[in-house]
């Protein structure tokens, strides 16, 4: 079971001109794959809060319904904060509010059609998806370079270590309201299934709709070439990933303390890098 887990009251701010229109390291893939995944954030993170919420009363452990608690919290803050980054990633020309609307679609038809067990099941499996990917850039410097020095970089890295430390709420809950390893699984392919394909199209559709720039040969074979050395398509963040998989897995299999513990002095402790973000 995770440790402690509480909401920061903190915000980011994205005054005119801040940003590159290719603000990740000027890669023109990258800057598009991180604008939409920001833009189904929000919708993603309700979608999570009426998942774990619908079971948070058969919950008994005391420990862990204060985790819940926790985990409601930070992800309504992680929406809110995305939906500000959304409105100036639009105003930057990226399809962010119609790639928002889509996703808020299909996640709500989910809701009408799928059993909640089922979709706690599949918030489960995204929450090790979002944490696997939050790690691998809380531990690799290379990640880390992509981002630069700018907000987005702030927001990514505080959001990163709160994905870190409540990556194993909804899964407890789905352990706990008893949910099975064949469930646990079926929610695992819809989340690889639905996170590759609204990652694949919805990058396409904004870079060949929005940015004249992927038109050009010149700009785009080289980006697309660069994504073999990305850090977060690597082997090792595939075989994390795919563990998931593995009879009896959870995500504490894979500790995590000593990660977030440093990235909370880094960012929060008394001379951390975001500490004048908190509220």
């Amino acid at each position: 079971m995770t440790g402690e887990v509480h909401a920061r009251r903190i915000r980011f701010s994205y005054p005119q001109g801040s940003l590159d229109r290719h603000y990740v390291q000027g890669d023109l893939v990258m800057s598009h794959v991180v604008s939409v995944l920001s833009a189904i954030f929000p919708s993603g993170e309700d979608y999570f809060v009426r998942s774990v919420r619908n079971f948070a009363d058969d919950v008994e452990d005391p420990v862990l319904r204060e985790q819940v608690k926790g985990f409601i919290g930070q992800e309504v803050t992680h929406g809110r904060e995305h939906r500000e980054l959304n409105r100036r990633l639009d105003e930057m020309g990226f399809p962010a509010h119609r790639i928002a609307r889509n996703s808020k679609g299909m996640l709500l038809r989910y809701e009408r059609w799928l059993p909640p067990i089922l979709r706690l099941a599949h918030t489960a499996a995204l929450e090790h998806y979002t944490a696997v990917v939050a790690e691998t850039l809380l531990t690799k410097p290379e990640a880390q370079a992509l981002l630069g020095d700018n907000e987005v970089r702030n927001i990514l890295l505080w959001h990163a270590l709160e994905e870190s430390e409540h990556r194993a709420v909804a899964f407890d809950v789905f352990r706990a309201v008893g949910g099975t390893e064949r469930r646990r699984r079926q929610g695992f392919r819809m989340a690889t299934f639905g996170l590759t394909v609204v990652t694949v199209f919805g990058t396409l559709l904004s870079m060949f709709l929005t940015d004249r720039t992927a038109w050009n040969p010149f700009r785009l074979v080289p980006s697309l070439l660069r994504l073999r050395h990305n850090p977060f398509l690597q082997r090792d963040v595939m075989t994390r990933l795919m563990d998931y998989r593995r009879e009896g897995f959870h995500p504490d299999d894979h500790p995590n303390d000593e990660l977030i513990e440093r990235w909370r002095v880094e960012l929060f402790g008394e001379h951390g890098s975001l500490a004048d973000h908190l509220h």
